[in-house]
Parts: structure tokens; sequence; C-alpha cells
């Protein structure tokens, strides 16, 4: 399937935000990541242009990546979460191409002078295709408990160091 990536355009594009809504709702068993993501809009973690939609060849919002930013060792750093696709759409490339769009926009940042480090908390089988592997390598942690090889890191080409330490997430992911 042919998807169109964008970015979110809030306000700009009547719907995204609900149309966003609606996906990440749909592909979660509760509202927590659709919530989640209504709060970031609010914070000062958004970061315009790393929230990307797919759509599908009838215009609907099918797919949808996001990526803030967080604190690594007190550096930053940006966590890719949530992806989401429409259950019925599924394992059709959506996800993956917005988490692509996502990266590719967040390395632009990097070779720029921006975070240099992306970390994920996911599917062991699914991020690696994208690069992200054990964050564990770079010593990167969280402060809760999780499987080793579900946090993972996607170090992007850039200037200065990559951070290495604890995450702390933005307040709205509550941990």
């Amino acid at each position: 399937m042919n998807w169109t990536v964008r970015p979110e355009t809030p306000g700009g594009v009547p719907g995204d935000a609900a149309a966003v809504r609606a996906v990440v709702a749909a592909a979660f068993p509760t509202a927590g990541e659709a919530d989640l993501v209504d709060a970031l809009r609010g914070d000062a973690a958004w970061v315009p242009g790393l929230s990307m939609v797919a759509e599908a060849p009838d215009g609907r919002v099918a797919g949808y990546a996001l990526a803030t930013r967080c604190l690594v060792g007190g550096a930053g750093a940006l966590a890719l979460a949530p992806v989401a696709v429409l259950p019925e759409l599924q394992r059709r490339g959506a996800g993956g191409a917005a988490v692509r769009a996502v990266l590719e926009a967040a390395a632009v940042r990097a070779a720029a002078g921006g975070e240099r480090l992306v970390v994920v908390l996911g599917h062991p089988d699914y991020y690696p295709r994208f690069g992200f592997g054990r964050a564990s390598l770079l010593g990167v942690a969280v402060a809760f408990e999780v499987p080793d090889e579900a946090l993972m890191a996607l170090v992007l080409d850039g200037p200065g160091p990559v951070p290495s330490g604890t995450v702390a997430y933005p307040a709205p992911f509550g941990v």
C-alpha cells in the first residue's frame, strides 16, 4: 500500500488532532496513549515536525508516530512514543512509514546540532529494522523495570557526544 506521510498539522489541516487521537485510541487497549499525545501537544517536550501521520490512499489518517524531547543522563535526547496504526490497516507499512519520517526529521535536527539519541520502549522484533539496538549497550537505562531487549536506542549522525544514563521522560508520561 502507498502511504502519504506528512507532519501532523495542528490547526492547519482540519481534523488532524482528532484523527490522530482516533488512530492512537484504536491501536491500544485503553485511551492512555491517546491522552498522552494530547498532553504532549501542550508540553515543552513537543517538537514541531516530529509528529507524523501516514495517510491511506483514501486520505484517512491510518498511522502515527511521535518523538518528543526527553533527557538521558541530563542531556537532550528524543523519545519515540507512541507509534500507532488503525487495527484494520496494521502490518501494511503505515507505522513503518511514519517512524521512518520521524527518524528522518530527527536526523536533520541532529545534523544541525540537535538531539543525537532516540530512545524507544517497544517490541524488540519491530524497532531494530529502523536501526535501534539495545539501549543498555550505550549505557542508557530507565528508572523502572523493563526487559533489557525492550529498551532500545538509535544514535543519529551529528556533532557532539551521545548521552548515556537514565532516561527522564517528559512529565505527561507519568514515569
